[in-house]
């Protein structure tokens, strides 16, 4: 399971580890709970961390709002940066178009008090008080 730091020189590895090299999550533990939580399907199936992976695999992965679907081409040890991260998957093009739709939604009809930014101002206050008093 020794990789040289070269997308497909490992055999196999265990997926948690590849989806913390792969850069879905930051951390192996999050991947873990993640996978724990059924957030991960191998094949449609629900696997368990310690599953070991092979290239050519097709995994469903849901990262918050987000749902993947990928082919593993690539196996690797290490953690590289986000670029060389990206080779180890091919995103099926239906996923690609699924999730862009998504975050053109979201653009498009954000989230309502997501433009507030700190503490009110003064004015704020005085506006807010004032609804309030009325009821």
């Amino acid at each position: 399971m020794t990789g040289t730091g070269e997308p497909g020189s490992a055999e196999r590895m265990r997926i948690d580890k590849w989806l913390w090299a792969a850069r879905f999550y930051k951390t192996r533990s999050l991947a873990a709970q993640a996978i724990a939580a059924g957030h991960v399907r191998l094949a449609g199936q629900a696997v368990k961390a310690a599953r070991e992976l092979h290239v050519g695999e097709s995994l469903e992965i849901v990262v918050g709002d987000s749902v993947w679907n990928v082919v593993v081409r690539g196996l690797n040890a290490q953690r590289r940066p986000a670029p060389e991260a990206q080779q180890l998957y091919a995103e099926t093009t239906e996923s690609r178009e699924r999730r862009l739709a998504q975050q053109e939604a979201r653009r498009l009809a954000p989230v309502p008090g997501s433009d507030l930014r700190g503490r009110p101002t003064k004015k704020a206050r005085r506006l807010i008080r004032g609804f309030n008093d009325n009821f």
